[in-house]
């Protein structure tokens, strides 16, 4: 693999991963392209001219929003023919949504954009943001017969990496953040990067980038629990403007034989409120055939969501609802995989 006449651009967000510490006041700055030379001077030996693009107003991760999503898009558009591809840092909390999103706003991607941060300040003694960054950049400059080895969006985190659009961030203390749950890694890290190409999504018919920047947040995720409240239920599917509902159900898409539950769900349907149905389980998928459980919600128009997760079930909503005016079709296309989000 080539990495010598490659270039990457560094764009970053916000996170922890930028934070420097000041060793004059003690307190945590900003990224800046100075300070990660600094504390990263490995980057001149790496063999990929790196370039950086900042955020003008830091993001905090929990803080994100779908505008910032339209802006990294807009900002990859934009520098996608000089570049052979890109790391974006941000912050961890909602890098699996940002990640999917990016899944369906860039389509026909045909180069690498790698999501990483880490779980410690770049400039702390211990930090995993050194490793995670410096691979990142590798993986996104590698070359393989004249074309990057990766086209399309990833998270890479803790010696893996994985398809954006199937991440979950599982941990919050430990430096393995994210897991793949659904879908096997792309690539896993020790002394080599060892790429597991039959799972890579590939831009074969070398069709141009096309971007979709239109999104409706009218959308919200309800979790089914035992003896949630027909007031609750009723409450949610009756808030105005609502369009999506990501439905969390048990197993494989079961929910309670309750009729109240039933008829509402049915009345949001004939509505037009588009009703994915997700499993809570971490790991399987919803088969609303394998149950009357399942079936009832099925004979109400709520559609199967199989394997895929959580966040990304939500943006895909959002991108759709928000880029295609046919409901219809939104239905259809939130029940199959439009970016490998669904096995």
């Amino acid at each position: 693999m080539n990495l010598s006449e490659t270039s990457v651009l560094l764009i970053y967000t916000g996170g922890t991963i930028g934070m420097i510490h000041n060793e004059e006041t003690g307190t945590l700055e900003s990224f800046n392209f100075k300070h990660l030379m600094k504390h990263i001077p490995e980057l001149d030996k790496c063999g990929v001219n790196v370039e950086s693009y900042v955020f003008d107003k830091i993001i905090d991760s929990s803080d994100m929003h779908p505008d910032v999503w339209v802006k990294l898009v807009k900002v990859i558009q934009e520098n996608y023919d000089r570049y052979t591809g890109f790391v974006i840092l941000h912050g961890t909390d909602t890098m699996a949504y940002t990640a999917s999103a990016l899944s369906f706003m860039l389509n026909n991607l045909s180069k690498p954009v790698i999501l990483t941060g880490s779980q410690l300040p770049i400039g702390d003694l211990r930090t995993d943001g050194k490793e995670n960054l410096m691979t990142s950049i590798e993986i996104a400059g590698a070359v393989e017969n004249g074309e990057p080895v990766v086209q399309e969006v990833c998270i890479y985190f803790e010696n893996h990496l994985m398809r954006g659009n199937r991440t979950t961030k599982q941990n919050a203390e430990n430096f393995n953040a994210f897991h793949s749950c659904n879908y096997p890694n792309l690539a896993d890290v020790g002394i080599h990067i060892k790429y597991e190409q039959v799972y890579f999504r590939k831009n074969t018919e070398k069709k141009p980038l096309e971007i979709y920047t239109g999104y409706d947040p009218n959308v919200v995720v309800l979790t089914l629990f035992p003896g949630i409240q027909k007031s609750i239920v009723e409450a949610v599917l009756n808030v105005p403007g609502l369009r999506g509902v990501v439905l969390k159900t048990f197993g494989t898409g079961n929910a309670p034989r309750n009729e109240w539950l039933l008829n509402l769900l049915k009345n949001a349907t004939d509505r037009g409120i588009v009703i994915v149905n997700v499993t809570q389980c971490l790991e399987g998928a919803v088969d609303m055939t394998r149950y009357e459980t399942g079936m009832q919600l099925l004979e109400t128009g709520v559609v199967s969501g199989h394997d895929i997760t959580t966040e990304s079930a939500l943006v895909k909503l959002m991108v759709l609802l928000g880029n295609e005016p046919d409901i219809k079709k939104v239905r259809e296309k939130m029940s199959v995989s439009i970016a490998g989000e669904i096995s």
